[in-house]
């Protein structure tokens, strides 16, 4: 089994900001130059996946994880009607943001038809569970989600590189300016605390979303989930807890939903290539390039939902997560055999790659007449 790409190796297919002493040097966007397209290297892929049953759909495993989410959230709620006014409430709440980011798994899966054959099935799905359970907007989600597969890391196209309160792009980290400004020169450390908000931010960009003045397929419906999950779990936390204890509790759940969240997603695409807006890459090439996979084995498929798969899920988005394991055999041979890069690494080693990345994309928000030794403090 040939070995994947180290984090040190990583670095030399990864964009970088390099600094000089007169200030950071502009972020370099890897094209066609750096990765050529290589002919029909997909269609062989694929065909050999396909032969392998890699793509046929497995509704026992989804089903026995369904049970399991189910009977989950059965025992948080028992747990919450048996505390009562208790402060041991919170681990309830912990627990419970823990089980909407499972969900939202699910969620995902669905959108990418990998749980049933049937497209119309797995966007009933997606809608119910997206919207009536983990409280997030299904239209929202898939066209965004859309947008990032079919350009993961290219500028002007990949959504999940825009600017949000984190800048992903030297660019943008230039732009910034006051208390944003401040944030952005310091955000790679800032990132794990600052997805504590994720979860509320998430449920807001929903709500904004379907009341925004643009066409939204299904807004009331998708609207009417949304007020059916409030009436069911947040109403009760305020009718039977202490109005601070339901507070607590609501902020605790939004927490530790955030950091999951944006702790499964994060590691897969920050920190490597950034694709330039014109560069013209074969679809194995994009994909592969700027994707990264998570070591672990059956824990780390668990833990995030398959999304530790990302190569291969990237390379499959309908291909159900009990097979990616079994792709990623097939992929890393297919990736040598073409000399492509196979990027891997455990999970503390990604988000030490997304803490430097930002920081040095940081780098382009500080002051240009900042003292040198002081930036370079801040970079280590």
């Amino acid at each position: 089994m040939p070995t994947p790409v180290t984090s040190n190796e990583e670095q030399f297919i990864a964009s970088t900001i390099v600094e000089s002493r007169l200030g950071p040097v502009r972020q370099t966007y890897s094209g066609t130059t750096e990765f050529p397209p290589i002919a029909k290297a997909y269609t062989e892929l694929s065909q050999v996946v396909r032969e392998s049953g890699l793509l046929v759909r497995t509704r026992v495993f989804y089903a026995l994880v369904g049970s399991a989410l189910v009977l989950a959230f059965a025992g948080c709620i028992a747990g919450f009607v048996l505390l009562g006014d208790s402060w041991f409430q919170l681990l309830i709440a912990a627990a419970l943001g823990i089980l909407f980011t499972q969900v939202a798994f699910l969620a995902h899966e669905a959108n990418h038809r990998q749980i049933f054959a049937s497209g119309p099935a797995n966007d009933r799905l997606a809608l119910w569970i997206g919207n009536g359970v983990v409280g997030m907007s299904q239209s929202w989600w898939a066209s965004k989600h859309t947008r990032h597969h079919a350009n993961p890391n290219r500028v002007g196209k990949d959504p999940d590189i825009e600017i949000d309160t984190i800048s992903f792009l030297d660019e943008d980290a230039a732009k910034a300016r006051g208390i944003q400004r401040w944030i952005t020169q310091r955000q790679g450390w800032l990132f794990f605390p600052l997805l504590t908000l994720e979860g509320l931010n998430l449920h807001v960009l929903a709500i904004r979303h379907l009341l925004s003045r643009g066409e939204v397929k299904g807004r009331w419906t998708e609207l009417g989930l949304i007020a059916l999950r409030f009436t069911v779990f947040v109403a009760p936390v305020f009718v039977f807890l202490p109005l601070g204890m339901a507070f607590a509790f609501l902020g605790v759940q939004l927490a530790v939903f955030g950091v999951y969240m944006g702790a499964s997603f994060a590691p897969n695409h920050k920190g490597m290539a950034v694709i330039a807006p014109g560069a013209k890459l074969d679809f194995f090439s994009k994909q592969v390039r700027t994707s990264r996979n998570i070591s672990g084995g059956w824990w780390a498929t668990w833990l995030m939902g398959g999304l530790n798969y990302q190569i291969e899920h990237h390379l499959f988005p309908n291909m159900p997560r009990p097979h990616l394991s079994r792709a990623r055999e097939i992929v890393i041979e297919h990736c040598q055999t073409l000399g492509v890069p196979y990027v891997e690494t455990t999970l503390l080693q990604s988000y030490g790659i997304v803490i430097q990345y930002l920081n040095r994309v940081g780098l382009a928000a500080r002051d240009p007449f900042e003292c040198p030794l002081t930036s370079a403090a801040r970079r280590v």
